[in-house]
């Protein structure tokens, strides 16, 4: 069954769908499956993805506010390496349509239960805002991902995130997590990034990946093209980099796997001596 993560962080420019995109074409490379929905208005994961947002009959709005079932909606980003569930601007309306409907923050856990167990991996590009659209993705979400800017506002922009990641998961998710926090367009020669980095590490530990995005320009170039970086220049820094993420995302889930059954069966040699 996939582990659904939502890629977000309500300040824009972050590298947040350069990770969506780069990140689900790295894990694919890793012969993973992968389902990337773009939930971002902007539609710019599906254009990154090769999938023209402009040309759409079905995007990812229809999953929310009409009764089409997800596999119709599904497209095969067959140059990127993984499925797609497309957006664009359509999910402008959608945003206002869900304040009318009952169960609005459910809509997307719902509707995407029916191919849960078809994937290994469904990442969400959310939009760069706390609205109706991100609720949806935190609430059918295991976990939630953000790539940070290392530049002076990102822990004030952080911290507010983190607080809503905690209400929800009071509120309706209590199982969300944070799978871990990206230092993205990262260039070491800049004394601030390198104080905000050591200041992430100082704060949130392990939490903060070792893998670092550097700034690139063929990864800024990709999108252009359709493609992820991998496809575009896989001898890249920014190929690279997020293959090493990709790595590093399937280490620390394998590693909470040993230490879930390593738990468990302490608890049931516990329950045999009890």
């Amino acid at each position: 069954m996939a582990r659904i993560i939502a890629i977000t962080n309500q300040k824009g420019g972050v590298g947040k769908t350069t990770t969506c995109v780069n990140l689900a074409a790295s894990l694919a490379a890793t012969h993973r499956k992968v389902l990337l929905i773009d939930f971002d208005p902007q539609g710019n994961a599906t254009m990154g993805s090769g999938v023209d947002k402009h040309t759409l009959e079905r995007s990812s709005y229809h999953l929310l506010l009409e009764e089409i079932p997800v596999e119709q909606l599904i497209v095969d980003a067959e140059a990127a390496g993984y499925h797609l569930l497309p957006g664009n601007s359509d999910l402008t309306a959608a945003e206002v349509q869900l304040m009318q409907v009952d169960s609005r923050e459910m809509r997307l856990q719902q509707r995407i239960a029916a191919v849960r167990d078809r994937y290994d991996y469904i990442l969400i590009d959310c939009p760069p805002s706390l609205n109706m659209l991100t609720l949806n993705a935190l609430t059918a979400a295991d976990a939630v991902f953000i790539p940070i800017q290392c530049e002076y506002y990102a822990l004030e922009g952080l911290s507010a995130l983190i607080e809503t990641v905690e209400q929800i998961r009071e509120a309706v998710n209590p199982k969300l997590e944070i799978e871990g926090l990206l230092r993205t367009m990262f260039d070491a020669r800049n004394n601030l990034a390198n104080e905000v980095s050591d200041q992430l590490l100082e704060h949130f530990g392990n939490t903060v990946y070792r893998t670092i995005i550097p700034r690139n320009v063929r990864l800024a170039e990709a999108p252009s093209f359709g493609a992820p970086i991998i496809k575009y220049d896989r001898t890249s820094r920014g190929a690279i980099a997020y293959l090493a993420l990709a790595g590093e995302l399937i280490r620390r889930e394998h590693e909470r796997e040993q230490l879930a059954a390593a738990g468990d069966a302490q608890a049931g040699v516990g329950a045999q001596g009890g």
